[in-house]
């Protein structure tokens, strides 16, 4: 049976009722597909059976890394779990060759003041 290997779905059991309400018990895959999957941290394609409801949620959430990163890894497949762990090691090795030079005097920054409410007009 077919599973998504970035949300966990897979099959599910349903029952389909008839009208004079019998039940008969009926399996539901989910649309799963084999893509290729563009990782811009790793800037290489990743191979994954993905469901197109994942495929549609990655394009809300602004692409492959970021959907990858955001999914809890219980949920993941194991490939899907090296993939994820390769873009954190690549992402925190960026992080580290890109930190600023920090200056040694605290900076701090001055709040503007605040305006008094306008008060609005009552009739009498």
């Amino acid at each position: 049976m077919s599973r998504c290997e970035l949300t966990g779905k897979g099959p599910v059991v349903k029952n389909l009722v008839s009208h004079s309400n019998i039940k008969t018990k009926s399996t539901a895959l989910p649309n799963v597909q084999k893509k290729r999957l563009f990782s811009r941290v790793l800037n290489s394609m990743v191979r994954l059976q993905v469901a197109t409801s994942a495929i549609r949620d990655m394009e809300h959430m602004g692409g492959f890394d970021v959907f990858i990163l955001n999914q809890p890894t219980k949920t993941l497949s194991p490939r899907a779990r090296e993939v994820q762990s390769r873009i954190r090691r690549k992402m925190s090795s960026k992080k580290k060759t890109a930190a600023p030079a920090t200056s040694d005097a605290p900076v701090t920054e001055k709040k503007a003041a605040k305006k008094p409410a306008a008060k609005k007009a009552t009739k009498k």
